[in-house]
């Protein structure tokens, strides 16, 4: 944690009690009701027409593809993507023999106005909050653009964007959004 961060939460306000927590199974930030999102890493070989085959997957389902970042590697391709109902699309993905990985992060709806951005960066900065990456959603949550992101802290970036106004949205939102 950087020196000056506002702590969020105390020790006696923990969702886990570390002295009495058992070892197994060990639970999740999506299991104390953090407003996560899951992000599905799906590793493609790198050649061409690999994109198709992935989309394919899910033209006869009812998943959709709610957001999709591609890092480019020599031998390979990783799809980073989010997925309206993740628990069906990892199903699909791994039926299909790819390779997918799982990570929790976070979808935030972009306050209105053309400064959006430079406001959302200014909030985590102002809560020395550091992002590894984010990409932009291809629906709109709520009716409005929204951004997933990667921070450094999972807990205190929700802390500080609500504490700034914004909307950070989680799993349930992005099925909502299915039916706008």
């Amino acid at each position: 944690m950087y020196a000056g961060r506002k702590k969020c939460l105390g020790p006696t306000e923990w969702p886990i009690n570390w002295g009495t927590m058992d070892t197994e199974p060990l639970e999740t930030a999506e299991a104390h009701d953090l407003p996560t999102v899951r992000q599905q890493s799906v590793f493609v070989e790198n050649r061409v027409g690999q994109l198709m085959h992935l989309t394919k997957l899910f033209g006869t389902t009812e998943i959709r593809i709610v957001a999709v970042s591609v890092i480019h590697c020599v031998d390979c391709a990783i799809c980073r993507m989010i997925f309206d109902d993740p628990d069906r699309a990892y199903d699909v993905l791994t039926g299909a023999r790819f390779q997918v990985s799982e990570t929790e992060l976070l979808v935030i709806s972009l306050p209105r106005g053309k400064r959006a951005l430079l406001q959302t960066w200014a909030a985590l900065l102002g809560g020395e909050i550091s992002v590894h990456y984010t990409y932009p959603l291809l629906t709109q949550p709520k009716g409005a653009p929204a951004i997933a992101l990667l921070p450094d802290s999972i807990e205190q970036a929700i802390c500080v964007l609500r504490e700034r106004g914004f909307d950070v949205l989680d799993q349930a939102d992005l099925l909502d959004a299915r039916h706008q």
